[in-house]
């Protein structure tokens, strides 16, 4: 492993994103966001990327903030503290919003703000030996990145809660039900079953799937009434689309598609 907090490695038209802290569980510090912050830039204007994936190296995905770096920085520059949870949120922001699709490989401990970054993410793929917990209430800590605002949002207020108040690290396969996790594969299938759903994704047409993103997210913030006109005219702009053109004269001609994100 090198030094550099996060690994990059474009595969097959994703974009492969690895924490790299393995001996202190993948933790984030103020490097390791920057880094992030960048990929996700880089990415986003990268018309060759088609889909962004997050994982971790060695034993964890994340175990949240670097609780060392919090306490020595405390010490010394409270405001320094207060830079780098705004930073984590913005990064978070980021991930969420990130107009193409992004999936969470979660390869061990997902806790605090490692569940953060899980809850920004559009698709979860868990290995089996995988745990999630919220765990800020074990060491007298409130959320900086989101949880106590996302979790809910995602699996409910009642099971957000137990998770936010416990600080129990769950099973992946206890969240499959609630929401929260997409898939739970065997450890060592985790990358392959990654790489099915991102060869599934790149079938698709990029603009379709940009548009349904933000049709999900932003529907979720609007009365029923309003999403349902959102969509409405969402649908009547992208009935002018060469993908969706295309589209229907493959199935026509009864071939695969040649969408092109237009």
């Amino acid at each position: 492993m090198t030094d550099t907090p996060l690994l990059s490695d474009s595969r097959d038209g994703a974009l492969w994103l690895t924490l790299n802290r393995p001996a202190a569980l993948n933790a984030i510090t103020p490097g390791m966001v920057d880094h992030l912050e960048a990929a996700l830039a880089s990415a986003e204007r990268d018309p060759a990327v088609s889909a962004v994936v997050l994982t971790g190296s060695g034993r964890a995905f994340c175990a949240g903030a670097d609780l060392k770096y919090v306490r020595e920085t405390a010490s010394g520059d409270e405001t320094a503290v207060a830079r780098f949870l705004d930073s984590v949120l913005g990064v978070m922001g980021r991930l969420e919003k990130f107009p193409k699709p992004t999936i969470a490989a979660i390869n061990g401990l997902a806790l605090a703000g490692g569940l953060e970054l899980v809850l920004c993410c559009d698709l979860v793929v868990a290995a089996r030996s995988a745990r999630l917990g919220d765990a800020h209430a074990n060491y007298g800590l409130l959320p900086g990145g989101g949880s106590s605002v996302r979790l809910p949002r995602k699996i409910g207020p009642t099971r957000a809660k137990y998770l936010l108040y416990t600080g129990e690290f769950v099973p992946a396969e206890d969240l499959l039900a609630a929401g929260l996790v997409n898939r739970v594969v065997e450890d060592d299938a985790l990358l392959e079953a990654t790489r099915e759903i991102v060869a599934r994704l790149r079938t698709k047409s990029p603009l379709v799937l940009r548009r349904m993103k933000a049709l999900v997210d932003d529907g979720l913030e609007q009365p029923l009434e309003t999403a349902l006109r959102l969509e409405l005219l969402a649908s009547e702009v992208h009935a002018h689309s060469h993908d969706m053109r295309e589209g229907l004269a493959a199935f026509e001609e009864k071939r695969e598609p040649r969408f092109t994100g237009r």
